[in-house]
């Protein structure tokens, strides 16, 4: 099975801080993620669960066109990535006239589920 993906795109979440949630679901069962992702308190967990249910659906909806057998219980994350995106730059007033810039980062996390 070639698996199904889904992709979050221009996050506004660093990547650096998207990666420490990311590395505790990789190569978890799905059931098992999602149930790691709800009781996490890091504020990506909401937008990276939502993720994790659309590829789980793509899944689905694939399994139903092709009629490819594939049982959703036994999918897992075989793949999930966060590249750094685009940035937003920002000014912040400091002192004496001066102006610092603020980079506001941003994250794609893309998710491809397999069977086991």
């Amino acid at each position: 099975m070639a698996g199904s993906r889904a992709e979050l795109n221009n996050y506004r979440v660093s990547a650096r801080k998207a990666r420490l949630l990311v590395d505790q679901v990789r190569g978890r069962q799905v059931e098992e993620a999602l149930s790691l992702l709800a009781l996490s308190s890091r504020r990506f967990s909401r937008p990276l669960e939502k993720l994790l249910r659309s590829a789980i659906a793509n899944a689905e909806e694939k399994n139903n066109r092709q009629q490819a057998g594939i049982d959703v219980d036994n999918l897992y994350v075989s793949k999930i990535t966060v590249d750094e995106s685009r940035s937003m730059w920002r000014i912040r007033a400091r002192a004496q006239g001066r102006a610092n810039w603020i980079q506001k980062r941003t994250s794609n996390v893309t998710v491809e589920l397999e069977e086991r």
